[in-house]
């Protein structure tokens, strides 16, 4: 009984921990790789800086990915790795290491990999798509598709004894979240297949119930009219909200923008991530909201926040002047813009006036943390 109970708590703590080991473990990878980079002829016009910036790797627990042009390159970091790793009592799997081209066949392999469910691939194109003669298309892989499709499938032939309620409860949080996970590539086409091919399951789980209705009544009891659809999988409730079936395609899809090499939301550097994310631990949700709405930018300069720079919260139309208290109307701005801003204004008192600080003393606070705090205020108790 303990020792079972203990097997399942290991299995419990391992499934989350794994991630956070291989992390542990394999912590200075890449800059092995790097370093190797610093060692390779420098091509004519770049520096040694540039060497590191050609020879990529990418790196998720114990899976990683090396990009280089010259297969020689790839070839011998495998081999540094190997070395690498042998140090640890650890080795490179023969079944899940592969040299392959992004855009031709090389050798028996086909172009592209696979890596964490995307299909990575260039293809050729016109010159008037791309200079460089190449896209690079990165879709969910076909086998990460396939499993989707199961699971859904499955979800459905297990509910057939169950309200149309509780299945589109089960099915939207799994539609929702893998749809999720693939919105930030060129997803529009697999999302429509999986849709398409999920409305016979739905239809013959409809008919199922009721064999001797007709698939006219079948249609009208279990999909709706809902914003000019007319073929929404959803609960038929007088008055209320239905519950309907979230589609794949609902998704948008929005471009995934890197972030820094060497950024972390722990690095104390709020502008960059609160410009970013619109959220930061340690600012408060008005000021990551604003500069996340501004981009990071000053909207009296123009010009870029600074991790040193000291930030305020002003009403664009004063409060002075019947400004309301919303978002709509507050912008950051630099602490010497916002006291041009508030001359320029005509508010009362200008520059020298204290009260021009009352309107946002909470946010005047939060701002400090971007400033390293000065010698003299350490001192005091």
């Amino acid at each position: 009984m303990s020792q079972s109970l203990n097997q399942k708590v290991c299995k419990i703590v391992g499934g989350v921990i794994t991630p956070l080991l291989a992390n542990i473990a394999l912590h200075g990878m890449e800059e092995r790789i790097k370093q190797f980079a610093d060692t390779l002829p420098r091509r004519s016009g770049l520096g040694k800086r540039d060497n590191r910036k050609a020879l990529s790797v990418i790196r998720y627990a114990d899976d990683f990915v090396i990009l280089h042009e010259d297969i020689n390159v790839v070839q011998r970091c495998q081999s540094i790795i190997s070395e690498w790793l042998k140090g640890m009592g650890l080795e490179l799997k023969p079944s899940k290491t592969r040299l392959t081209h992004t855009l031709n066949k090389y050798g028996n392999e086909e172009p592209g990999f696979e890596f964490l469910g995307f299909n990575v691939r260039q293809f050729q194109v016109g010159k008037n798509h791309s200079k460089q003669g190449f896209k690079t298309i990165i879709t969910p892989s076909k086998e990460k598709q396939k499993i989707h499709y199961e699971r859904v499938a499955s979800i459905i032939n297990d509910h057939n004894a169950t309200s149309q309620l509780a299945l589109i409860s089960r099915l939207n949080p799994v539609i929702r979240g893998w749809s999720n996970y693939y919105s930030t590539v060129v997803s529009k086409k697999s999302f429509a297949t999986i849709d398409n091919l999920m409305y016979p399951k739905l239809k013959a789980w409809a008919k199922r119930r009721h064999p001797n209705k007709s698939g006219e009544w079948v249609s009208k009891k279990y999909w709706q009219t809902i914003g000019g659809d007319n073929w929404v999988f959803a609960t038929k409730q007088e008055g209320k909200n239905p519950m309907q079936l979230q589609s794949h395609t609902e998704t948008k899809i929005v471009r995934h923008v890197k972030v820094k090499g060497d950024a972390s939301p722990y690095d104390g550097n709020l502008i960059y991530w609160s410009s970013r994310m619109g959220t930061h631990p340690e600012a408060s949700k008005r000021m990551s909201t604003l500069l996340k709405k501004q981009k990071g930018k000053c909207t009296h300069c123009g010009l870029y926040f600074r991790e040193s720079d000291v930030l305020e919260i002003d009403h664009i139309i004063p409060q002075s002047k019947k400004g309301k208290d919303e978002y709509k109307n507050l912008q950051i701005l630099h602490k010497h813009c916002h006291d041009t801003k508030t001359t320029e204004d005509g508010s009362v008192g200008g520059t020298q006036d204290k009260r021009q600080f009352i309107e946002e003393p909470d946010e005047v606070k939060v701002s400090r943390p971007v400033l390293k705090t000065s010698g003299s205020r350490e001192g005091i108790a």
